[in-house]
């Protein structure tokens, strides 16, 4: 279907929508009661002992059983919403104007309702949050001057708040987009309502936390995904959509990763929480048992059902045979959901905590001496993220270029020994002894820091990454519906690059951000948090990484910008890095101070001396990039000139240069004239 014109979209893809609206909506419906249930009756066998070891009153019924009852169908929705949203992006075409076709159309529609059901019961979590931690009734809880005393004392109580808000938001925006391209903007802002819950629980605290909690994020975004993922692609198939074996096998590739990741993630949470010797003498880890059982049973059964059944979408005018399939996986996940949601509410084994230290208390894990060379080099704790992320890109990377010399095309050495060692680093500065000892000292943390922003995203930037996957990925073909060429080929020229490509808006995000952060009390207020060094070294990477892809320009970019400009912006930006430098080294009080002192090491340092050595390394370390971008942009204006005298000659040679011939005549006449 195509359409010529976007003025009523939502009535024309009304009338082509001819789905059983009833059913779907029953057999959403029904998934998110059938996890309640099982949430509710795993809670009931743990729920007397959770009393027991909070030494809290017991706040009645409705707190107890309503907790997981609106957190399971909750959670369920939020995996409609991001299963839907994915969906309408990635799953099926949208049509040739870039609104989205029915099934897309139909999809975000679901997710927003999924959306707002996620905010609804979020809201009201709220006050369940403070009834239970409080153990006064929901009746009591609920007033507004008690809510608002708990949202500022009671972590659960902010956790719900902030899921609230960033499910209503992603509500809002899939209710009213019809275009293709912001349907990303829905994902990101579901992926966002699940990071206060996945930050939040039993894997926030404690020693190993920083492990625990890194696994638990890939863990529920994995398991989301997976879920809502096969919702869509049931609900789709049971309105005969017409790219519904394309939607199959693409959401297949997506379930198969899924797979992987929710079964590393899960079993290495698990490990934290309980000996793998205790895992039948607990009621927590009898549960676990149970949930790895259960995902195996998914996972075959997924894999079973789709390779029998995918030839047979494509046969039918009616899919019932992987509708049936898919309707009793859906349900068994709702259980596994179910299961999960009772298992967060589960007490784990008690664990002696007498010997654990301060500091593996407050960053998961002890230090045995102060930092040395060796211990930079031989001191490993992998990131579950950053490190798993490190491997990822070399081994896609790596994947790409193989792709090109098989089909006899080549790529640049330099190109790929670039981003492979910007992988290399990334690994470095993030599973090493920098990143083990980056939460603990401030130089250290500076180190990273540096690596993440500057040298890191310099390298990925010459490694040439979107020119690769654009060169090495084949291109879906006229009237074939767009794959993942033409996505990288859409983001790359798409309004919102543009906008953050603005050599303003790069240069702010890219230097700015030191002077908030660390000048600006911000880092001070937020270092004792896990998830404030994630989102540090997030943008650490995102930011440098845009701003060099302005500045250095190998691959497509939705601005062309000269190199004379761009020697110009990065003459005008990093002086004010030097000077962050300068001023972090001239700071009279030491930031987070109460912090640093808090983890007491096992060695004793100054930290103001800590401090001007970190704010020496944030002076120094932009000379190395600036070296390199200059080396890169001589050689990028040197190509240029290059290029343009060859046009210059191939035009001369075609017209037998007259646009020389044209210049002496004009001087001839001048001369006569004279």
């Amino acid at each position: 279907m195509t359409r010529t014109s976007t003025s009523a979209p939502a009535d024309q893809q009304r009338d082509a929508v001819n789905e059983p609206r009833g059913v779907v909506t029953a057999i959403l419906w029904a998934g998110g009661w059938l996890a309640a249930v099982v949430a509710v009756a795993v809670t009931a066998i743990s729920a007397a002992t959770a009393l027991k070891l909070t030494g809290v009153p017991d706040p009645g019924p409705i707190t107890t059983y309503g907790l997981p009852t609106l957190t399971a169908i909750g959670e369920f929705a939020a995996a409609i919403a991001l299963g839907s949203a994915v969906f309408a992006a990635f799953f099926v075409p949208p049509q040739t104007d870039h609104v989205l076709d029915v099934g897309g159309y139909r999809a975000i529609r679901i997710a927003a309702t999924a959306s707002l059901v996620w905010s609804v019961c979020a809201v009201l979590l709220m006050p369940l949050a403070a009834s239970e931690v409080s153990g006064s009734p929901l009746s009591e809880a609920i007033l507004p001057k008690n809510l608002m005393t708990a949202y500022g004392q009671v972590a659960e109580v902010r956790t719900w708040f902030w899921t609230a808000v960033f499910a209503l938001v992603a509500a809002v925006v899939a209710r009213i987009i019809l275009k293709w391209g912001l349907t990303t903007i829905v994902i990101g802002f579901v992926v966002l309502s699940l990071m206060p819950s996945a930050l939040a629980g039993h894997s926030s605290a404690g020693g190993d936390h920083d492990v625990a909690t890194n696994s638990l994020i890939l863990h529920i975004v994995g398991a989301t995904l997976w879920l809502g993922g096969l919702a869509a692609v049931v609900v789709y198939a049971l309105s005969s959509g017409k790219w519904r074996a394309l939607a199959v096998r693409r959401f297949s590739r997506v379930a198969f990763w899924c797979i992987l990741v929710v079964g590393a993630s899960g079993v290495i949470n698990a490990l934290v929480r309980v000996p793998i010797g205790e895992l039948f003498d607990d009621t927590y880890g009898r549960l676990v048992v149970g949930k790895i059982v259960a995902l195996v049973v998914l996972g075959a059964l997924g894999a079973w059902h789709r390779r029998v059944t995918i030839a047979q979408l494509e046969s039918e005018e009616r899919p019932s045979l992987f509708v049936r399939f898919g309707l009793v996986e859906l349900m068994v996940f709702a259980a596994t959901f179910g299961l999960a949601v009772g298992l967060s509410r589960t007490p784990p084994p008690l664990i002696d905590t007498s010997e654990i230290s301060t500091t593996k208390n407050a960053i998961g894990y002890d230090l045995a001496g102060p930092p040395t060379f060796v211990r930079f080099l031989t001191d490993w704790r992998f990131d579950l993220i950053f490190g798993t992320a490190a491997i990822v890109l070399a081994v896609v990377y790596l994947r790409g270029v193989i792709r090109l010399r098989r089909r006899g095309d080549d790529w640049p050495v330099g190109r790929t020994f670039a981003f492979l060692l910007g992988c290399l680093l990334l690994l470095l500065a993030t599973s090493s002894g920098l990143g083990r000892y980056a939460p603990a000292m401030f130089s250290v943390h500076m180190i990273s820091h540096m690596l993440m922003s500057m040298m890191i995203p310099v390298l990925l930037i010459l490694g040439g990454p979107v020119t690769l996957a654009l060169r090495a990925l084949p291109p879906a073909g006229r009237g074939n519906p767009p794959g993942p060429r033409e996505w990288i080929q859409a983001g790359v020229h798409s309004g919102y690059s543009k906008f953050i490509t603005h050599p303003l808006f790069a240069s702010v995000m890219f230097v700015g951000s030191f002077y908030i952060l660390y000048l600006g009390g911000v880092y001070e207020a937020v270092v004792q948090y896990h998830a404030a060094h994630l989102l540090m070294n997030l943008h650490f990477l995102l930011s440098g990484y845009l701003f060099y892809w302005l500045v250095i320009g190998i691959d497509p970019a939705p601005r062309n910008v000269a190199p004379p400009a761009k020697l110009g912006i990065v003459l005008g930006s990093l002086p004010f890095h030097a000077f962050f430098g300068i001023a972090l080294m001239m700071t009279s009080a030491v930031i987070a101070e109460s912090y640093y002192r808090g983890l007491q090491l096992p060695w004793n340092y100054d930290l103001f001396a800590d401090q001007r050595v970190g704010g020496g390394i944030a002076w120094a370390a932009g000379e190395i990039p600036l070296v390199v971008i200059m080396l890169a942009l001589l050689v990028q204006w040197q190509k240029s000139d290059t290029r343009q005298a060859r046009r210059y000659d191939r035009n001369a040679e075609r017209d037998h240069d007259s646009e020389l011939e044209s210049y002496n005549d004009m001087l001839r006449e001048l001369n006569k004239r004279s």
